[in-house]
């Protein structure tokens, strides 16, 4: 980090990272789009195999776009560096190739995002690499699941769809000085509500596809702590190959300079909504780290500015029920991601678990009448009269 007086978050967002005085005197940091990076003269090529200059060679190994997307997250979530990745899950899959080898154990919670544990459980394996899964903020069961062999624990907080927050204190209580690297997905927190750095835990991930980006409109992910760490996985990256795009990396820049002005309206937003949702007759539970109701809100309280975008909540326990809410919207779009500036709805039951039977899904705890809001920057009171017009026109069916 740099020596720097400390700025406030939004100056941060807007000027952290920047390339300030670039060749063409551009207050937007150019996109750099080219797969490769010419060399003037020999004499060039020497001082860059001798290690005398450092400068951008091949795009696969970075490029100046991305070097300042990076800089820009790092100083967002206070880590001493950022590596970028082509999508979330490339972050997540490529780290824990490089950082687990066979023969080694980790430890995963059970309502980490699917993907991630399909990756974990299916696949790890081919490796010869155990995985354990315990469930969320059960701390008892997830110390007595570490081995001998344990070389990471990941999991994510807040967690899809309940939105369960672990105590990231009482977390790296149990795991200070075992040699155990803690990995956090924080992609529904985001740096500006959460920091597990400042807790102790090694790397974060964000799928930055979501809030960071914050306009459905890229794929990206982004690894973030020490470099001691993150240096030789930025290494392993240029090998696997998941890297981010220079027109990508321009979009993120744009997006994160209105960050923090985002995320304190999709706070203050989804807030409001969860409240009024909890007020509705037709609503049987609503879950949100805001509402003294939900298990984990004090938790949530000392550890986050604010509780982010997302609203899960339950209406009747039927398949068709849920649809036709779903279907009476006509702001609300339905859609399977989150943290974008258009509010987006989702069935789980039905757009992300439709391969699995009822009872798989009820095991899973997808319920069918669960549904999940991410809530945009419409206007909030248009929100809430969507969802009130289409939860009556569905009671009539």
């Amino acid at each position: 980090m740099s020596d720097k007086p400390k700025t406030g978050y939004s100056t941060r967002a807007v000027h952290a990272g920047e390339i300030r005085y670039n060749e063409y005197g551009s207050i937007t940091t150019p996109i750099v789009q080219t797969s490769t990076f010419i060399f003037r003269n020999v004499e060039d090529i020497r001082k860059l195999v001798t290690g005398d200059v450092e400068r951008f060679e091949y795009g696969r190994y970075g490029h100046p776009t991305q070097l300042a997307a990076e800089r820009k997250l790092a100083a967002l979530e206070e880590a001493e560096d950022a590596v970028l990745f082509s999508s979330g899950m490339s972050a997540i899959t490529t780290s824990l190739l490089f950082l687990l080898k066979a023969g080694d154990h980790m430890i995963i919670t059970d309502d980490a995002y699917k993907r991630t544990l399909d990756f974990c459980k299916s696949y790890l394996g081919r490796y010869d690499i155990e995985c354990t899964v315990v469930k969320m903020c059960d701390y008892e069961a997830l110390e007595k699941a570490i081995k001998p062999n344990t070389r990471v624990f990941f999991s994510e907080s807040p967690t899809n769809p309940y939105l369960n927050i672990m105590d990231l204190e009482r977390l790296m209580g149990i795991f200070k000085n075992r040699g155990i690297l803690v990995i956090s997905d924080s992609t529904f927190a985001t740096p500006y509500n959460q920091q597990p750095l400042k807790y102790g835990v090694d790397l974060v991930i964000h799928s930055a596809t979501k809030y960071l980006a914050g306009h459905n409109d890229i794929l990206s992910g982004v690894l973030l702590g020490a470099k001691k760490l993150t240096d030789p996985i930025r290494e392993f990256l240029k090998i696997t190959g998941g890297v981010i795009d220079p027109n990508s990396s321009y979009l993120l820049i744009r997006g994160l300079k209105t960050f923090a002005l985002r995320m304190e309206r999709l706070n203050q937003s989804a807030q409001e909504v969860a409240e009024h949702l909890e007020k509705l007759p037709g609503i049987k539970r609503v879950y949100y780290p805001g509402l003294p109701s939900h298990p984990h809100h004090e938790v949530a309280r000392q550890q986050m500015r604010g509780y982010g975008s997302v609203v899960t909540f339950e209406v009747k326990d039927d398949v068709e029920y849920a649809l036709a809410f779903l279907s009476n919207l006509e702001i609300l779009n339905i859609g399977p991601s989150l943290g974008g500036v258009e509010s987006l709805i989702t069935h789980p039951a039905t757009i992300s678990y439709y391969m699995h039977t009822k009872e798989e899904r009820t095991a899973l705890g997808i319920k069918d009448g669960l549904i999940r809001l991410a809530v945009g920057l419409e206007d909030t009171a248009d929100i809430i009269d969507d969802i009130d017009r289409a939860l009556e026109k569905a009671g009539k069916i």
